[in-house]
């Protein structure tokens, strides 16, 4: 009889135990991807709430953190196998009507701008610019798979705003040269309106110069046009070879 009750105890553990794992393997199946960076205030990550129209298409959307799920959601693309999921690199895709998006984020601008690099690359060799509409968005780069209107591909990735600010603990090491380029900029700018100022003054001066000019030839060539006969002699007696001077008459001349 104990050796019964031994056996029936250790057959409810060991079917309490499987119980248990069952719930375990169900929950971490169903569990979703870990973002880096989840919202507080609803549990979303935030990548997804820069897809255009999030709210919407928020049950559509398919969370991507290694190449496995993003092959499974994308089909096998030559383009996806330039995609490194590594420090960080998560990504997210959703179906809209002008195509597939996907937006990919990396942690750095330069781990984002050698991926940009080698995707145009890519693109230019599998010639898959009429079908695949692609640009970099900040740290973002965002593809848009199975276009048919490039046009409306286009307006779709307009609507991806890449929103993040870094914020530094202690001093921020670039600020002297953030302040040294804000300077250049702005002398440059300075320099470029001294020079546009002194073109356009030079240039206004001109056409003053020549409308005051023209006016005054102008009028005085309607002042010479009454004039019925003009001598150089300053009304001294003279030939009369141009036949302008009048006639002197005897009555006119002296008497002896």
């Amino acid at each position: 009889m104990n050796n019964a009750w031994l056996v029936k105890t250790l057959l409810t553990i060991f079917t309490v135990l499987l119980l248990i794992s069952g719930i375990v393997a169900q929950n971490t199946a169903q569990q979703p991807p870990r973002s880096r960076e989840i919202s507080e205030d609803d549990g979303i990550p935030v990548l997804t709430k820069h897809l255009p129209d999030w709210e919407n298409t928020r049950n559509r959307v398919v969370y991507v953190l290694n190449k496995n799920d993003l092959q499974n959601a994308l089909g096998s693309r030559p383009i996806l196998d330039l995609i490194e999921f590594e420090s960080g690199t998560e990504a997210v895709t959703a179906t809209y009507e002008p195509g597939k998006l996907l937006l990919v984020e990396y942690t750095t601008p330069q781990a984002s701008s050698d991926a940009d690099i080698k995707i145009n690359q890519k693109l230019l060799e599998t010639g898959q610019n009429q079908t695949t509409v692609y640009r970099r968005i900040g740290n973002y780069n965002a593809f848009v798979f199975d276009s048919t209107d490039q046009t409306a591909a286009n307006l779709l990735l307009d609507q991806i705003k890449y929103e993040k600010n870094v914020q530094w603990l202690g001093a921020d090491p670039f600020m002297l040269k953030r302040a040294e380029r804000a300077l250049v900029k702005g002398l440059s700018e300075v320099f470029v309106a001294t020079v546009y100022t002194i073109v356009g003054g030079i240039g206004i001066a001109i056409l003053l110069g020549l409308t005051v000019g023209f006016i005054y030839f102008r009028v005085l060539e309607q002042k010479r046009s009454t004039m019925q006969t003009f001598s150089d002699a300053g009304g001294m007696t003279r030939l009369n070879l141009d036949g302008f001077t009048p006639e002197i008459t005897p009555s006119g001349l002296l008497n002896k």
